[in-house]
């Protein structure tokens, strides 16, 4: 099973070159379900590989003058303080079983991977929604309070989830600052990157371990991919794959719901 958890890390990276966003929600379910790594860890291993390739992929925009540091830096302060707080503080004292009845045990697990397939749920409207592209030029103020607010809500979910939140701070880059939408992917790798390294950092600082030697091989594999995606978008237009991909998400997301609550 290694073997193809590492295959699928390689897609994992084209999935990201070519559709700019799901690369969280597909890492952490190969981390679950594929290598058999720990729900709670898969979310730790997520922000790395996420933060990492996410941070290769905003190389290319930034050098195309394709990312707003302002307001990037903007939306991360608030994303990047709760991201850490959350990894340092709130996970690590979520005991073991949250909540049991006779019949029924909510494990801390459980939760953790019930909340992940919902924001896979969220995730998949969003892309299946992506040629009904937010109007770009609705208005001219810049919402910077909706920005800060959105950016709160980002840090929370990618704290418990390990999900970088790709599909709600592209939107939110859009609507609320106002940004072209190429400027908006890749202002979104930056905050993921920022976001990533910070709940990394939370979980460092709490004593949690890694398995260094099995994170670069996923990493590496990952880069790879995302490079490799990266060249094929220039043939191959990513935004008519991501509806495509957003029903894959969907049936994802249904099936681990249904997986962790009827099929154990």
């Amino acid at each position: 099973m290694e073997i193809i958890g590492f295959i699928l890390a390689f897609v994992i990276g084209i999935t990201l070159g070519l559709v700019g966003a799901g690369g969280s929600i597909l890492t952490v379910t190969v981390l679950v379900y594929v290598l058999q790594i720990s729900p709670t860890m898969a979310t730790t291993y997520s922000l790395f590989i996420v933060g990492i390739t996410s941070l290769v992929g905003s190389i290319d925009y930034f050098r195309k003058g394709l990312v707003d540091l302002k307001k990037g830096l903007f939306f991360s302060f608030p994303a990047f303080v709760m991201v850490f707080l959350m990894r340092k503080f709130v996970m690590h004292e979520i005991p073991e079983v949250v909540w049991q009845t006779a019949n029924f045990i909510l494990s801390k697990n459980l939760l953790v991977m019930l909340f992940f397939a919902l924001l896979m749920i969220g995730a998949s409207y969003s892309m299946i929604r992506s040629n009904k592209k937010p109007n770009e030029q609705v208005g001219h103020q810049v919402s910077y309070w909706m920005i800060f607010l959105e950016g709160i809500l980002v840090g929370i979910l990618t704290g418990f989830v390990g999900a970088g939140g790709g599909f709600m701070i592209i939107p939110a880059m859009v609507v609320f600052a106002k940004l072209p939408m190429k400027k908006a992917v890749g202002t979104s790798l930056l905050i993921i990157t920022i976001n990533s390294i910070f709940g990394a950092i939370g979980d460092f600082s709490a004593g949690v371990s890694l398995d260094w030697y099995f994170l670069t091989k996923f990493a590496v594999l990952t880069i790879a991919g995302i490079l490799t995606g990266g060249y094929l978008s220039k043939k191959i237009n990513g935004e008519h794959l991501k509806p495509a991909f957003g029903w894959f998400v969907l049936v994802v997301g249904c099936w681990v719901i249904i997986k962790e609550l009827f099929l154990h």
